[in-house]
């Protein structure tokens, strides 16, 4: 003889199965369009407005200065905004025994004279740290000075979500519009970014900056 179970005791317990089946299903499903949307996320960027000056956040010294190389030609802002560093501590030493290199902010600087954008359109703060807070900071700094209203941002489009948060965080209060555009010359492919390696690199190394950011880590 089998033993005997309520009715509702086996309906309920089908229920929880059917309920924990379900939630396993909807996080699965949030799980792959979280994973599937990361590159998207990473990479959001505005539409183009005309602005005062286009920021260009330090990282790859060719991509990003040649966007706001174009946006300059078209007409989008009148200036340019190129953070540099105060240069590794050996190159003094190189520079006693004869060696004089080109910083990047010298090569940057000779690159858009070259494309046509004129020295008086570019502004050149000293930065002490390569960090996108301390570059937000030097931002609003410039801002405040030069009454700008409304500023181009321009990166890597898998670091605009960073920009955006260390920018905003940095102009809160000043009422100026940060407008996000990632350079034209990155041919990263945020839609498929699990498909190439370089994609995958770059996503894995900068969601965790992103949520250290979030989190006020940095």
């Amino acid at each position: 003889m089998f033993p005997y179970m309520p009715v509702s005791s086996a309906y309920s317990r089908r229920r929880l199965r059917l309920l924990v089946g379900l939630t396993a299903v909807l996080l699965a499903a949030a799980g792959l369009y979280g994973f599937v949307e990361a590159g998207r996320f990473l990479s959001s960027e505005d539409p183009l407005q005309k602005a005062d000056a286009v920021f260009v956040f330090a990282g790859r010294y060719i991509e990003r200065p040649l966007e706001a190389a174009d946006l300059f030609r078209e007409g989008y802002a009148p200036r340019i905004v190129i953070t540099r560093d105060l240069g590794d501590v050996p190159v003094p030493v190189l520079a006693r025994r004869g060696i004089d290199l080109p910083t990047h902010v010298e090569i940057t600087t000779r690159m858009l004279q070259e494309l046509g954008v004129p020295s008086e359109a570019v502004i050149r703060p000293v930065r002490i740290h390569d960090h996108t807070s301390e570059e937000a900071e030097t931002l609003r700094q410039l801002a405040l000075q030069y009454r700008w209203r409304r500023v181009i941002l321009v990166s890597s489009k898998y670091h605009l979500r960073r920009v955006a948060l260390a920018a905003s965080r940095a102009m809160r209060g000043t009422g100026v519009q940060l407008v996000l555009r990632a350079t034209r010359y990155d041919d990263s492919i945020p839609a498929q970014w699990w498909t190439r390696r370089a994609d995958i690199r770059w996503v894995l190394s900068e969601l965790p900056k992103y949520i250290a950011y979030r989190l006020g880590f940095s």
